[in-house]
């Protein structure tokens, strides 16, 4: 089947495409997707241009409904859109049916806050001047959504840009296009109006660029690696545009002498593995004490040798395929080298199937001076860094150029409390995994890992709308 870009209310085909295929079975077809260019992004443009004054000033009730609406039809389709989600990306379909309800919730929830945009009234230092402070859109947003959450971060972006009278001109990664079309799809169902929310699929060279740096284009929100984050803040900051960068982590999971060791497992297992590691929120670096650090290395390495590795749609599965062969082929450039580097390395051989399958992986005996350890590898792999105690711990933990997300195992809550002040990431977790976040709180780190105000919540109104103070005099 054939998918077209969503332009001005239009499906608009084009004659390049892409084909879109199962990572766990190579022979499964999605579907071929409308390969855009610069072109397509600029009649994109031309038509959230058109349709921007009206719905920045439409009340608040419409975009409420429109969002209240989509949620509800990806609540009615969850198990539908959840096993393509599945099949497009490879999470398990457990995992893949509980993003697709996430994005459910994050349109109810900004279908609230589009009711929810309050201003205030101050008075003046100036006697019989009234002053009034109020949040308008920022015009059209450029939306550039990664691969590894094909379904939550599009919606995330999306529903908070719309709530607060913007529009939208959304590029989703190249491999993961499916999703992404099922929302605009879905945002037509609930009533959108034309021109408001526009989708235009294809490479980032092209249709991301060309976002990043079209001049009516007001703001650009990205997700995805450094490197290609970076320049977009470059570009966005030549242009005069806002910008909101996500852009990965190493994230730390610190376990100390008193951890309970079931939990500390757990969640390492989980924060690690699950998702196949490919989420900037994953544990990549687990920081333990030497008391228990035989006791944990063991137990987790059993744990992970039992982790059911295949077809995502297969109820057993636990850990899906990585997400293409260009992925996997780095994944396993990272396990030659945590050899090189001297570590231990347990597991991470290669599954079976026309797909591709790998098992996870640990490093022990890493160092914190290893780039297994200090690179972003986003696949099933985790360093073990045997430290003496927590300050060495602590001082671990913050020794990156990343701060997304930090966890610590822990019975005390004197430690707990510590570590939840001086650790140096946006996100804390106690005796939870790093990976995993509600969807009605902030999301975003510090460092290297994300620039500009953060996402989800009500801090989303930072990013999504200008600060306007009018002065008024009888």
């Amino acid at each position: 089947m054939d998918f077209a870009h969503f332009i001005g209310g239009q499906w608009v085909a084009d004659s390049d495409v892409t084909t879109n295929r199962n990572p766990a079975n190579q022979d499964d077809i999605i579907g071929t997707y409308a390969r855009g260019g610069a072109a397509r992004v600029d009649e994109a443009v031309a038509a959230a241009m058109a349709a921007l004054d009206d719905w920045a000033h439409a009340s608040p009730q419409l975009r409420h409904d429109v969002l209240e609406k989509a949620g509800a039809l990806i609540v009615e389709r969850k198990d539908e859109l959840g096993r393509l989600l599945a099949r497009e990306e490879g999470k398990t379909l457990a995992e893949a049916v509980g993003e697709t309800v996430r994005a459910a919730q994050v349109f109810k929830f900004f279908a609230g806050e589009a009711l929810r945009n309050t201003g205030d009234a101050v008075a003046s230092v100036r006697p019989g001047v009234e002053v009034m402070i109020e949040r308008e859109p920022v015009g059209v947003i450029g939306l550039i959504t990664p691969w590894n959450f094909p379904i939550a971060i599009p919606a995330w972006k999306m529903a908070p840009a719309l709530a607060f009278g913007n529009t939208v001109v959304m590029k989703p990664a190249e491999l993961t296009p499916g999703c992404a079309w099922e929302l605009a799809n879905i945002l037509e169902q609930a009533g959108c109006p034309a021109g408001v929310f526009n989708l235009v699929m294809g490479p980032g060279s092209q249709v991301g660029a060309r976002i990043v740096e079209h001049p009516d284009i007001a703001a650009v929100s990205f997700t995805g690696s450094v490197a290609t984050g970076r320049q977009v803040a470059v570009d966005c900051a030549a242009n005069g545009k806002k910008v909101q960068l996500e852009m990965g982590g190493k994230n730390p999971m610190v376990v100390v002498d008193d951890a309970d060791l079931d939990v500390a497992v757990g969640a390492a297992l989980n924060g690690a593995f699950f998702s196949t590691g490919q989420r900037c929120t994953a544990s990549s670096r687990l920081i333990v004490t030497k008391g228990i650090h035989d006791a944990f290395l063991d137990r987790l390495t059993a744990a992970a040798a039992d982790l059911v590795v295949g077809d995502p749609l297969d109820p057993k599965t636990q850990i899906g395929p990585v997400v293409d062969q260009s992925q996997m082929d780095q994944n396993m450039r990272y396990l030659a080298l945590a050899s090189e580097e001297g570590c231990d390395v347990r597991g991470g051989g290669l599954g079976n199937g026309n797909g591709f399958f790998m098992h996870p992986a640990i490093f022990a005996g890493a160092s914190n001076a290893m780039r297994v350890s200090r690179e972003e590898i986003f696949g099933p792999m985790t360093s073990i860094i045997k430290v003496d105690d927590y300050d060495e711990a602590l001082a671990v933990a913050n020794d990156t150029e990343f701060g997304l997300s930090s966890g610590i195992c822990t019975t005390s809550l004197k430690l707990a409390s510590h570590f939840r002040r001086h650790a140096k990431a946006g996100m804390v977790m106690v005796n939870l995994p790093t990976a995993g976040v509600d969807y009605h709180v902030p999301f975003g780190g510090r460092k290297g890992s994300s620039y500009g105000p953060r996402e989800q919540g009500s801090y989303a109104r930072e990013f999504y709308t200008v600060v306007k103070t009018s002065y008024i005099a009888p």
